[in-house]
């Protein structure tokens, strides 16, 4: 039954009444979604996350698990109706001032609960807020701002307004944080035509498994409304994909054998009303399956299944960075520590399941989907739909989340494929379970590391290795492999140094980017060393990381020597004071206390912004038009990060101009330069230091079209440009100049690529043009009889070279070392076991300690303003921060992630026998 067919459902709706056409037993956010109510999201159809909050009859429901029949004759709210009343127009405000929103996923469900507790207690306390909205999961924000804003939503917040040439360093709201406070944003999910078909995938359900087809035309004939079948045959160009194109792997569909479980092997298509009630469990398949190896050490074994011919033993990659003598310097050195280490998957939890819609538009095909890449995108459904590259347009919707995994093909070939043959539009959304199964995770790891130094407490040696389990395919394990071995030094200056890393597939969900690329894991591994070696002589724990720590014109672990902008030494002695006060607090409560004890840990962070020893250009382009409109055309994606926002910000002081005289062209690979993906913290550093090229560009061809000095004011009116030379004004009359085919009288592109060398046969050379730096302190209380932990403070010092706009420094900061949070302490990925948000747990707004920043500014040279990457950086410390903490307070040694009570309590025990 089509939408227009069936009953009607009469409610109130936003303070009006209206009638939605539903089934009665359809979920009550489908109805909403299906008859144009987009602000009502959804994440999991399970009522786990909370982002599809409304209210019906002024209670906070989830409406996923609300049957639309239920509605019937009530008042139902969402997001976009909260404008009403004074309370709700100064909550959205105090949203915007707080940065409360960034990907906008979860905004509707997070208003919608501060709204529903505001009208019974318009001055809340922090825990009654906490306790409101603690049915809404946020992956981004780390929560603390959200908090805030409910908090001080009585206050008068005017909008910020940056001068002309102060827009870099200046608190600027989000520039499109109005639309995810109200619901308006537009996700992969939003943009899906009404009459778009709606696709399904076939997925294995085994770990590994050979399959055939039964009958397929015979189950067709039986669901005639069926409109068509795909399989690996039907793929016109190559059934494989992968984000690195010499290791591409990965196929669209499996052909006989599943590798993992939940990995494709058909679609199905089918009108919208049609796929929802049918059963794809009796799709004709048949399974044999063959014994799967999940772990590196079983995939490693002689007869274990090769899931790659070219790839013996498994192995994908090894990496390799090693300086001087690490055994010989380790085995001379007086004190020395070695440790075993290990970390599960763990997934990314981005609450906007994958999503978007396909069109053929003659010979051409556009995709509209939520990814962290349009160009690599676009390069990898050229060659599977075997078309040119410039017969393939990608227009990137919002993200609602990514963190890495969103780089990565996910529905993007299916519904491209789908839409090519049947010359419709055709639409889809994964379920929370397929999001789970399918898509990339953290690599686990299994790290052997030994560290030693001198009774100074100067590092002689470091040796590291790492085993990383990169599932059944590729994707960025090549990546994680190199990125690794070069960061496993952290930011001191070691003068011995080996490290080597292995990547081994296994039959589980491919591994891939995840915030930090392996960085994390390695962390883990030095920083708690760092602790025991600095116990063991005797020296504060700080202090030991403060001697150590890189300095300018000192090489690092693959030998290349930074003159300036090393910033790991000033991000540790800003936590000096924090540290010390911190020491003494845990001292005196330790004095008295008995089964509850107090601790706090440090850890350290660097982070290469970039690709490693690989080129990684971005290109940006703003125009003059005829009009004197200023177009910044800027393809860097945003996924919650801010870049919109830092890029106007950047553009507007090149150019000279204030950031409301912007206007802006996003994503769109017919229209925008590629700004490379979103990804490796590089954004603000590369697309940031093209913004600043092009912006200074444009003003200097201006500025010569009247022979006007550079320190010139520009003043773009109604088809005319001013410019302000001192005492001297020119005029350039543009209405009526020629234009090029985008309407531009004058235009500049420019690109920016960092510069990087290859590393040689012992991993020496310079992978990245910058580093980024960071320390955290943590402060925790630990239940001796329970295990449990209590996060009580978290203090960061983060190197940002430049803080083009400090309020969203602070936010990337908070959601970061959140996600650190759920690494340290809850968050594990069991294939076949976690597969969703009930099960599989990140933190929600009760597990967050308070934070206190310290934004620490060593400028780089080659970056926009002196500005460096910060977004993977801020998870790196917090894990081993927590650990650290841990041991600190019980003496308690956690190793193998995450230190869930039961863990914890074990250590304990262990460490009282």
């Amino acid at each position: 039954m089509s939408l227009t067919t069936a009953p009607v459902i009469s409610l109130e709706l936003n303070g009006r009444a209206v009638e939605l056409r539903a089934q009665p037993m359809d979920r009550l956010s489908q109805a909403l979604r299906d008859n144009g109510w987009n602000d009502t999201k959804v994440g999991c159809d399970a009522g786990d996350c909370g982002a599809c909050s409304v209210l019906l009859d002024g209670e906070v429901v989830c409406s996923c698990l609300i049957p639309a029949a239920q509605a019937r004759g009530c008042q139902v709210q969402t997001a976009a109706g909260l404008d009403q009343t004074d309370i709700h127009q100064r909550l959205r405000a105090s949203f915007l001032h707080h940065g409360a929103a960034q990907c906008g996923i979860c905004t509707p469900g997070v208003m919608i609960s501060a709204a529903a507790l505001l009208a019974d207690n318009p001055a809340p306390n922090r825990q009654q807020v906490q306790d409101a909205l603690g049915g809404v999961l946020c992956r981004c924000t780390g929560y603390a701002r959200i908090i805030d804003a409910v908090l001080n939503y009585r206050q008068s917040f005017s909008v910020v307004e940056a001068d002309t040439g102060a827009a870099v360093g200046s608190r600027l709201a989000r520039l499109d944080g109005a639309p995810k406070i109200d619901g308006g944003e537009q996700f992969g999910a939003d943009v899906i035509p009404a009459d778009a078909l709606l696709l399904k995938l076939i997925r294995s359900p085994h770990h590994c498994a050979d399959f055939s087809f039964g009958d397929i035309d015979a189950w067709r004939a039986s669901n005639p409304q069926v409109l068509a079948i795909f399989t690996a045959a039907d793929v016109p160009g190559q059934n494989r994909f992968g984000v690195i194109p010499p290791f591409a792997d990965q196929p669209v569909f499996a052909e006989k054998t599943a590798r993992f479980r939940g990995e494709a092997v058909a679609a199905v298509v089918a009108p919208a009303d049609v796929m929802r009630q049918l059963d794809l469990d009796q799709f004709p398949i048949h399974w044999q399956p063959r014994e799967a190896s999940l772990l590196p050490t079983v995939a490693q074994q002689d007869d274990a299944m090769q899931l790659h011919e070219s790839r013996p033993g498994n192995v994908l990659v090894r990496g390799l960075v090693q300086r001087g003598d690490a055994q010989g310097a380790i085995a001379s050195a007086p004190h020395r520590v070695q440790g075993s280490y290990s970390t599960p998957f763990i997934e990314h939890g981005y609450i906007e399941p994958e999503a978007g819609f396909a069109t053929r538009v003659g010979d051409r095909i556009e995709l509209h989907t939520c990814t962290q890449t349009a160009g690599m995108t676009r390069e990898d459904i050229a060659l599977i739909m075997n078309l040119p590259l410039d017969d393939v347009r990608v227009l990137p919707t919002a993200v609602g989340g990514g963190f890495g995994s969103k780089l990565d093909l996910s529905i993007q070939p299916y519904l491209c494929l789908a839409a090519w043959n049947l010359n419709r539009p055709v639409g889809g959304v994964y379920s929370r379970t397929e999001t789970m199964q399918s898509t990339t995770k953290r690599h686990p790891s299994e790290i052997d590391i030994r560290v030693a130094c001198d009774e100074e407490g100067m590092l002689q040696g470091v040796d590291f290795h790492g085993t990383f389990n990169t599932g059944a395919y590729a994707s960025w394990g090549p990546t994680v492999a190199n990125r690794v071995p070069v960061h496993a030094s952290g930011p001191f200056y070691v003068p011995h140094y080996r490290a080597r890393s292995l990547a081994i597939h296994t039959n589980t969900t491919p591994a891939g980017a995840f915030r930090g690329f392996g960085v994390p894991q390695a962390a883990i591994a030095l920083e708690c060393s760092l602790d025991q070696l600095a116990d063991q002589i005797g020296m504060d724990r700080l202090q030991i990381r403060l001697k150590n720590a890189l300095r300018n014109g000192q090489p690092t672990a693959t030998g290349q020597v930074f003159d300036s902008g090393v910033g790991i030494a000033d991000c540790l002695q800003a936590l000096a004071l924090d540290w010390q006060r911190a020491m003494a607090d845990c001292e005196a409560y330790n004095q008295t206390a008995a089964r509850y004890r107090r601790g706090c840990g440090v850890a350290t962070c660097w982070y290469g912004c970039g690709n490693t020893s690989l080129p990684n250009p971005s290109a940006i382009k703003i125009g003059v038009k005829a009009c004197g409109g200023v177009v910044l055309h800027q393809g860097a994606i945003d996924i919650g990060q801010g870049a919109f926002t830092v890029m106007a910000q950047i553009a507007a002081d090149a150019l000279g101009i204030a950031v409301s005289q912007l206007q802006f062209a996003g994503p769109d690979t017919d229209t925008t330069p590629d700004a490379g993906k979103t990804s490796a913290s590089r954004q603000t550093f590369v697309s940031g230091k093209a913004t600043q090229l092009s912006a200074t560009a444009l003003r200097e061809t201006i500025l010569r079209e009247v022979n006007a000095s550079p320190a010139s004011q520009l003043v773009f009116s109604n088809g005319a440009i001013e410019i302000i030379d001192d005492a001297n004004r020119h005029r350039i009359d543009i209405a009526n100049r020629p234009t090029d085919a985008e309407g531009y009288v004058f235009c500049a592109i420019e690109q920016f690529d960092p510069p990087t060398t290859d590393l040689d046969e012992n991993g020496q050379g310079s992978p990245y043009a910058q580093y980024g730096y960071g320390a955290q302190c943590i402060e925790l209380i630990v239940d001796t009889e329970l295990g449990t932990v209590k996060l009580e403070r978290l203090t960061s010092a983060h190197d940002v070279g430049r803080a083009i706009n400090p309020a969203l420094v602070e936010g990337q900061i908070e959601g970061g070392a959140t996600q650190g949070i759920g690494m340290a302490l809850m968050e594990e990925f069991i294939p076949g076991v976690s597969e969703n948000l009930h099960d599989y747990l990140i933190p929600t707004i009760g597990d967050i300690p308070e934070f206190v920043h310290h934004i620490v500014e060593v400028p780089d040279a080659s970056g926009p303003y002196g500005a460096k990457g910060l977004g993977e950086h801020v998870l790196i410390p917090t894990a081993p921060a927590i650990l650290n903490a841990i041991r600190h307070a019980t003496g308690a040694e956690v190793r193998d992630l995450p230190a869930t009570p039961d863990k914890v309590l074990a250590a304990i025990q262990k460490r009282g026998q």
